[in-house]
C-alpha cells in the first residue's frame, strides 16, 4: 500500500470507531487518566504507517510511540488510544478476536475489574471490524500477530 492508501484506511478505521469507548462513562476517573500520561519510553504504540497529531518518539526498542501530556483533541487520538485497553488479536488461522490488552495490566484498572464492568457491545463490534480491515494488509497483519504474542505473554505472566 502507498501512503495515501494507508491514510484512507485509517480514516475509515477512525470513522468506524467514532466516539465509541469500552464503557459508557469516562474510565479516566478510575485511574486519573493514567493511559494519557507518557514520557520518552512510555506511550501508545502506533500501528504500521499510522500518523499522529501527538508527539511521536521512538522508544529504546525503536517502536514509534505517540506521547501525550494528559490532554489531547480526542478526534486526533491514535488507534491504540481509541481501543485501549482492548486489542484486535489474531489467531493462527487469521480469525480476529477482541481481547483485553494485558500489556496495560499495571496501568488500567479495567483489566483487573473487567468481570464487574458493563462494556458497550458496539465498541467490541467496531474493534473487531477494525481488526479485520487491518488484517487485510500484510504489514498490519504481522503487527497484529506480534502484538497478540506479546499480549499472550503478558497474560501468562500476570496469571502466575
Amino acid at each position: 500500500m502507498n501512503t495515501n492508501t494507508y491514510r484512507n484506511m485509517y480514516k475509515i478505521i477512525f470513522k468506524i470507531m467514532g466516539n465509541l469507548t469500552p464503557l459508557t462513562v469516562d474510565c479516566g476517573v478510575l485511574c486519573g487518566g493514567a493511559c494519557c500520561k507518557g514520557d520518552e519510553n512510555i506511550g501508545m504504540k502506533l500501528f504500521p504507517h499510522e500518523d499522529s497529531a501527538l508527539e511521536i518518539r521512538a522508544n529504546s526498542s525503536g517502536e514509534r510511540l505517540a506521547i501525550c501530556n494528559g490532554t489531547c483533541n480526542r478526534t486526533e487520538r491514535p488507534l491504540a488510544c481509541r481501543i485501549f485497553p482492548f486489542f484486535p488479536t489474531i489467531d493462527e488461522n487469521g480469525k480476529i478476536f477482541v481481547e483485553l490488552d494485558y500489556r496495560a495490566q499495571r496501568l488500567c484498572p479495567m483489566i483487573e475489574h473487567s468481570d464487574e464492568l458493563l462494556f458497550d457491545p458496539k465498541f467490541f463490534k467496531a474493534v473487531k471490524k477494525v481488526g479485520k480491515i487491518l488484517s487485510k494488509d500484510e504489514e498490519c497483519k504481522a503487527f497484529l500477530r506480534d502484538s497478540t504474542d506479546e499480549i499472550d505473554m503478558f497474560h501468562s505472566f500476570y496469571q502466575k
